[in-house]
């Protein structure tokens, strides 16, 4: 091989070398000048050919073309790279698709998913499978399976968004538990957290949209103390303290004894507010020991098993926890509201 082809196979690896030293276009004008100007080693080879002999003339004629496009594209390359860069050193508002974002916005959980997280997680640490059923109901799994039958006043007690397919939005999660216990054989505990629907005027503490979690326990001689001691359980690792309750009677068709459980209200610390209605108390779950019919009716046998359920309102419950004054703010759309709440990492 000829000095001539040697040199120039050597120019291309030297380009790439001093062009990794170019810092701004006068360096590079610089470098261009060196590898591609006239009193450059390739020019020098170029107006040497005419003094080789044929068959060499052609060899070299053919590398120094390939030599001299190779360096003009890493040459175009390096300036369209320090282009870039003086775009950005310019201009602080140029935007660069290819870079990743100086800051990410981060996006945030709303807080009946936060709260319906803890529950399930307190739930299934107590050793509660996490249950689920369908929003549009059918009245037998709404109402008559739950000991109401089609003439019971307590439907009365539920304004319910009935549907032309003869189904409904259902009224509680309660539907839940006879699902379950035509499903599970007994003994068996487990947990409904969902959404629930009444046609109901709205005010600061009701909703006609609003989250519930149905509570259930089927086992051997069942009583209320192993109610309360669940439910005392439950208030005291969402609320990080002992809070202060009272179990008022209540009726519901699918317990006896039926009970009303409250809490003194967060908002007013017990001193009355529109959320508790001057009362200092908010009704946070109805609950009770599973009414017979009831488990009757699922096929479990009432002389063998006995049960307690209960309906806890989630979204009173994120009212107490993060202080929220009007329950339509869990509702609403205005995104400032959201975004008080933790960020999703």
């Amino acid at each position: 091989m000829s000095k001539e082809l040697k040199e120039l196979e050597n120019l291309k690896s030297k380009l790439l070398t001093e062009i990794q030293k170019v810092k701004s276009p006068k360096d590079l004008d610089d470098l261009k000048i060196a590898f591609l100007g006239k009193n450059s080693s390739l020019m020098s080879i170029l107006s040497s050919i005419g003094k080789a002999s044929k068959e060499e003339r052609k060899k070299l004629g053919q590398t120094a073309n390939l030599v001299k496009k190779a360096m003009n594209e890493i040459i175009q390359k390096k300036a369209t790279e320090l282009e870039g860069k003086e775009l950005l050193d310019k201009d602080d508002s140029f935007i660069d698709l290819t870079k990743p974002l100086w800051k990410k916005r981060l996006g945030t959980l709303h807080p009946i998913t936060l709260i319906t997280n803890e529950i399930v997680d307190i739930f299934s640490n107590m050793g509660f499978m996490i249950l689920d059923g369908p929003m549009m109901e059918d009245d037998y799994h709404n109402f008559e399976a739950l000991n109401i039958p089609q003439n019971h006043p307590a439907r009365d007690m539920q304004d319910t968004f009935w549907l032309n397919n003869g189904c409904l939005l259902r009224t509680h999660t309660s539907s839940v538990q006879i699902r379950a216990m035509e499903k599970y054989k007994p003994p068996f505990k487990g947990i409904a957290p969902g959404r629930v629907f009444r046609h109901e005027a709205l005010d600061a503490s009701h909703e006609n949209t609003f989250y519930q979690c149905e509570g259930l326990l089927i086992d051997k001689n069942i009583s209320v103390s192993h109610l309360i001691y669940y439910m005392k359980e439950l208030l005291s690792k969402v609320f990080h303290k002992s809070m202060k309750i009272r179990l008022r009677p209540g009726f519901f068709p699918f317990v006896e004894p039926g009970f009303e459980l409250d809490m003194s209200c967060l908002i007013c610390n017990g001193k009355g507010c529109s959320v508790c209605k001057q009362s200092g108390w908010v009704e946070m779950l109805p609950c009770g020991l599973v009414h017979p019919n009831v488990l009757r009716i699922s096929g479990i046998d009432p002389d063998e098993w006995s049960g307690f359920a209960f309906g806890l309102g989630l979204s009173r419950l994120v009212m107490m926890r993060y202080n929220i004054d009007d329950i339509r703010y869990l509702n609403g759309a205005d995104i400032r509201f959201l975004e008080q709440f933790q960020p999703v990492l």
